[in-house]
């Protein structure tokens, strides 16, 4: 038996498949949280960095602003690592879930934090896209109809912003399915991690008694192979979504 042949034996192993697409599942639960929670900060500092000019709330703009400028700007492989330092953990992660050790599952919590910050800021600056699209008499009509400000905000401006980047959105899903591979630097829990893993073990799988080149072709290609798919397929997505928003609106005559 080839080289080859023994390494795409590896991927026959009973629980290889099933250890690679749990890596998977994971991979997609931390990207879904990431861009969840960064919806939801992204969204207060795009508010912030937008509308807080007054002397009184001026100071929340600048706040905002330097939090978006200094994640967007940096890595976030370094992120990572200072959260990985300076980030405490809450007694909830402290403990073994998912068959991961205490240590493991510490690590992966500080890492998906370091995730999570970075991804907020990427996604205020979409929001604040979105807010700028939105015209001024917008905010106008609603105190005209006795909104107040949070109400004109939260009923009005705000999901108006929402639908118009709702393609630039699922670009950064892409973007953080993509990310969360960094976590593997120190988390054992998703995709990249999982296949490191198991290349790391490729010799008792392989029955060559050796890691082969071979084996980093298969396993990393495999790994490729299951990112593309999902990303290519969000892709059609976005594209779809752009098209038909792009596409002009009939009008019939009665």
């Amino acid at each position: 038996m080839s080289n080859l042949e023994a390494s795409f034996s590896i991927l026959g192993q009973k629980g290889v498949m099933a250890y690679i697409l749990k890596g998977t599942v994971f991979t997609l639960i931390i990207a879904l949280i990431a861009v969840v929670l960064g919806i939801v900060i992204g969204s207060v500092l795009a508010l912030c960095r937008n509308y807080c000019t007054s002397k009184k709330t001026k100071i929340f703009g600048m706040i905002a602003t330097v939090y978006i400028e200094v994640f967007r700007n940096t890595p976030l492989l370094l992120w990572i690592f200072i959260c990985l330092v300076f980030c405490p953990c809450p007694e909830l992660f402290n403990r073994k879930l998912f068959g991961l050790t205490t240590v493991e599952t510490k690590l992966l919590f500080k890492a998906a934090v370091a995730l999570i910050l970075f991804t907020s800021s990427v996604i205020a600056e979409i929001i604040r896209g979105g807010l700028n699209s939105i015209a001024h008499g917008q905010f106008e009509a609603g105190h005209a109809q006795g909104f107040n400000v949070v109400q004109v905000m939260i009923y009005i401006i705000l999901p108006q912003a929402y639908r118009n980047v709702i393609p630039t959105l699922l670009s950064q899903v892409i973007t953080t399915i993509k990310d969360s591979s960094y976590l593997a630097n120190v988390a054992t829990i998703e995709l990249m991690a999982r296949t490191k893993q198991l290349l790391s073990a490729a010799s008792r799988y392989n029955g060559t008694g050796n890691v082969n080149v071979s084996d980093v072709f298969v396993l990393f290609g495999v790994a490729s192979l299951i990112y593309f798919i999902i990303n290519y397929t969000l892709s059609c997505v976005v594209r779809t979504m752009q098209k038909r928003r792009k596409r002009p609106v009939r009008v019939t005559a009665d």
